[in-house]
């Protein structure tokens, strides 16, 4: 049986998107061969998906130095009726922030501890002015959590 694993990502602008694109073309990198991935925008996401994940790799702008109001919402819909039955899931973050990130870190970190989620590794953070290069960098994000489920170590 496969593993699955759950990319939440806010995207609101052509460049978070193509973060989000990136995540799962890691993810479903031709390598991978045991798990499945599914992408969904915060909104569209719940509970139900937190359950059905083995994994989650969340996304999210840095807004007003927090996390986007989506994936609050996100939070605030799937933490109580997940907190039980889904502590120890591993998980991962990255932040597109144009500052440097560290409230919408805390703020994430804070529900995260919460959960009794695992870190799969520590919160990737996109500070500045766009670059490319955060693209390859979110995109092995997406590889490592997939092959780390792939491999049995998450």
């Amino acid at each position: 049986m496969n593993k699955r694993l759950l990319i939440v990502a806010h995207a609101p602008s052509p460049n978070t998107l193509k973060l989000r694109e990136a995540a799962e073309r890691g993810a479903r990198h031709s390598d991978i061969e045991a798990v499945d991935v599914t992408v969904k925008a915060p909104l569209d996401a719940g509970p139900d998906d937190v359950r059905a994940c083995d994994a989650i790799l969340l996304g999210t702008t840095e807004n007003l130095g927090y996390m986007s109001g989506a994936l609050k919402d996100f939070f605030d819909r799937s933490y109580y009726p997940v907190l039980e039955e889904k502590q120890g899931l591993p998980c991962a973050l990255y932040i597109r922030a144009g500052r440097d990130g560290t409230g919408t870190r805390r703020a994430v970190e804070s529900i995260v501890t919460g959960l009794r989620w695992h870190w799969a590794q520590e919160p990737l953070t996109l500070r500045g002015e766009w670059q490319e290069a955060f693209v390859d960098q979110v995109e092995e994000l997406g590889l490592y959590m997939a092959a780390g489920l792939d491999a049995g170590v998450l």
